[in-house]
């Protein structure tokens, strides 16, 4: 008895691991203002839809992840998904402006063997004091799913660092430079999309940082010559983390000016403003002038052009009787054979009890309508040839 309850007992909670497992939860916290990054591993899906425990061999998988708000079927406005290819990771990133929760449902498919699974990840973004200087950079030989993981990240912090002369720094926001009106690039090595990053810090902007504000430097940047950075704000340990010195731009918060007071709701009735007192009818007008430009003179066109048409189809045809007399006698006798001849084929192949036509009997003149006698052979042709080297070899009784 103590052991079928303890396999029942055993059975049970199986079953509530299994349940509670299926519809497991993962919470994530961030602050508004500050950036959100998170790495969708392919292994942790893959484990998900086959465990290692059932697997004979470990499976590197491509696979695609589609992502929305639960209930909805795109991301929230804050939040963005990039994956390059199937076997390449996804990434969720964005910063929220604003407190709140959205719960976002991460399906996998695996390109494989087409099985799917199901995360739920609820992103709470909690209040939090906004950073008073920012400052955004153009990364240039960069890509979004480049700069995502955090060892990336964590690199063009450390420079960024140098040239704001302060470790109080944090990124605020990583935005992939098509989202922003960029051109698509060539496919070809040596082209990137280019990359925003946004950074911020408690400390005033660094001597390096405003001098981008100097009329020499926007000058230079408007001739489109190089801009000459002094060496001592050159901070560049990896080439491909290297800023545009010219599409650097700076926020002072501090300066920014209050958002105007709401507006004051009114009782909603309108005030006693007098009897309706209704607008005068507008003046005659005259419609004859745009009478004639719209119809008379498009008909009168219309007629000019019908009168040319006929007298270039109808006044100069040369007629049938004047053509004949210009006709040669011969070609016009030829040319009428061939209409008679045609007329009783068409005969015949209405009637065909009628005698054959002349134009297939032996030896017939098409000029002067005579025939020969008929022959009294059935092995000679209806027409003979006029020049036959071989017509003498033909049998004959």
């Amino acid at each position: 008895m103590a052991g079928c309850c303890g396999s029942w007992l055993f059975f049970l909670t199986v079953c509530a691991v299994s349940l509670l497992g299926a519809k497991a939860e993962i919470k994530l916290t961030v602050p508004v203002g500050r950036l959100f990054t998170y790495e969708l591993l392919r292994e942790t899906f893959q484990n998900d839809i086959e465990p290692r425990s059932k697997l004979y061999a470990i499976h590197d998988d491509p696979m695609i992840f589609k992502c929305n708000r639960q209930n909805f079927p795109d991301l929230p406005e804050w939040l963005r998904f990039t994956q390059r290819h199937p076997l390449d990771n996804g990434f969720l990133y964005g910063t929220p402006m604003s407190p709140g929760k959205s719960i976002i449902e991460v399906y996998a498919i695996n390109k494989r063997s087409y099985d799917t699974t199901r995360q739920i990840f609820v992103i709470k973004a909690v209040a939090e004091k906004m950073i008073p200087y920012q400052a955004e950079f153009f990364l240039k030989l960069r890509e979004i799913e480049k700069v995502l993981p955090s060892t990336v990240q964590g690199e063009i912090q450390q420079d960024l660092q140098k040239l704001w002369k302060t470790e109080d720094l944090e990124i605020v926001n990583i935005s992939n430079a098509l989202d922003r009106g960029g051109r698509v690039p060539l496919p070809l090595a040596g082209h990137f999309e280019g990359v925003y990053v946004k950074v911020g810090s408690q400390k005033y902007f660094s001597r390096c940082l405003l001098g981008t504000l100097t009329a020499e430097y926007e000058k230079q940047c408007t001739a489109g010559a190089k801009v000459k950075v002094p060496g001592e704000c050159n901070f560049c340990s990896i080439p491909s983390n290297c800023i545009s010195w010219c599409k650097i731009e700076l926020f002072d918060l501090t300066k920014q000016e209050p958002a105007p007071p709401a507006p004051t709701l009114g009782s909603g009735i309108l005030e006693d403003g007098g009897d309706f007192d209704p607008p005068e009818s507008p003046l005659s007008r005259d419609y004859f002038p745009d009478y004639i430009v719209t119809v008379i003179v498009p008909l009168i066109l219309a007629v000019i052009l019908f009168l040319m048409l006929a007298y270039i189809m109808f006044g100069r045809r040369e007629g049938v009787m004047k053509r004949n007399a210009k006709t040669n006698q011969i070609q016009l006798y030829h040319h009428n054979t061939i209409l008679e001849n045609t007329d009783e084929l068409r005969n015949m192949a209405a009637n065909r009890r009628l005698p054959p036509p002349l134009s297939t009997l032996p030896m017939f003149n098409y000029r002067t309508g005579e025939e020969a006698p008929p022959l009294q052979s059935d092995n000679i042709p209806l027409i003979m040839a006029q020049h036959d080297p071989y017509s003498d070899t033909l049998p004959r009784k």
